[in-house]
């Protein structure tokens, strides 16, 4: 018994095949029981098998999660993996069902039941995937805080996966979704290449929460090697300070946030012009607040920072 009859479904399918493929390839149950017992076959799944016995790869796992579930796809950050070019996400693979289904839950694999499903997926593609931009907003409406909804969205503008216009079709689709005037106000942004959300962001969770004082100005989007680049908030009143709002988007994003927190802790000894990104407007504002007052204080503020209502503030007990 050999698997010729199905050798081109293996090849699709990146050597995962179901049970009832193998059926309708006029394999029987007997002749399938031989391939498992000869190791030509290895179950992953009830009815699901692979063709070797080494640790499967996440392209098998996928394959495998959507033959195990029927009529699925891959969805939320399943669906927006990129095999060979992005590391392989952790944890379960997602797919999505339709509604009115059901699927056996097994190890390794979250089954989302999805509402119209068949008019939202790439049935095309190999595996089957819920399309990128509901993928990427449903992913921001799951996201546990607002810096990772952001990021849902601006990692695939700025990979140049898809335009802020066809998020923007997505969310006025979605009737139920978190954080809709935010998501809404940042593709208005990386539409227009404004960064009115991370001002918004700077003011309202950075400075005024903290007691900190507010720029004298904003001025006009500043021109860089990648184009325009980022507004500047100006504190004219603090021996001319301009706070550097960058909202520009570009791989290696994590590493550059990296970078951004090391060179507010360098501004913080006296350095020049700091420049702020969604990850320390976002995620950190209090540990960005912490070292904005010391900048400002070197720059002649004479005020004072309290902690915002945080429990875990960075000025409870002054900046650290």
């Amino acid at each position: 018994m050999r698997l010729d009859a199905v050798s081109d479904l293996l090849a699709t399918q990146r050597g995962v095949v179901s049970r009832r493929q193998l059926l309708t390839a006029g394999v029987t149950q007997t002749g399938i029981d031989t391939l498992l017992r000869r190791r030509d076959l290895v179950l992953l799944h009830p009815g699901t098998y692979l063709t070797h016995t080494g640790r499967p790869t996440w392209e098998e796992r996928s394959w495998a999660a959507v033959l195990h579930s029927g009529r699925s796809a891959l969805h939320l950050g399943s669906a927006l993996h990129r095999p060979g070019k992005d590391p392989p996400p952790p944890g379960p693979i997602h797919v999505a069902i339709d509604w009115s289904r059901r699927v056996a839950p097994v190890n390794g694999v979250q089954v989302h039941r999805v509402r119209g499903l068949d008019g939202l997926v790439q049935w095309h593609v190999s595996p089957p995937r819920v399309r990128l931009e509901v993928a990427a907003v449903e992913v921001a409406h799951r996201a546990p805080d607002d810096l990772a909804a952001i990021s849902a969205l601006a990692t695939v503008v700025g990979a140049r996966r898809t335009v802020a216009t066809r998020l923007g079709v997505e969310i006025e689709r979605r009737g139920r979704l978190r954080r809709r005037d935010l998501l809404t106000d940042l593709l208005a942004d990386l539409d227009r290449g404004t960064h009115s959300v991370l001002e918004h962001g700077y003011l309202a969770r950075v400075l005024r929460p903290h007691g900190m004082p507010e720029p004298t100005s904003q001025q006009v989007p500043v021109g860089g090697p990648r184009g325009r680049e980022y507004r500047d908030a100006g504190h004219v009143d603090l021996a001319g300070t301009v706070v550097e709002l960058d909202g520009s988007l570009h791989d290696g994003s994590e590493a550059r946030d990296d970078d951004a927190d090391r060179d507010l802790d360098d501004l913080a000894r006296g350095s020049a012009t700091p420049r702020l990104r969604y990850r320390q407007v976002f995620a950190t504002p209090c540990r960005t607040a912490a070292r904005l007052a010391e900048i400002f204080h070197a720059r002649g503020w004479a005020g004072t920072p309290h902690p915002c209502d945080s429990p875990a503030c960075d000025l409870r007990g002054g900046p650290s």
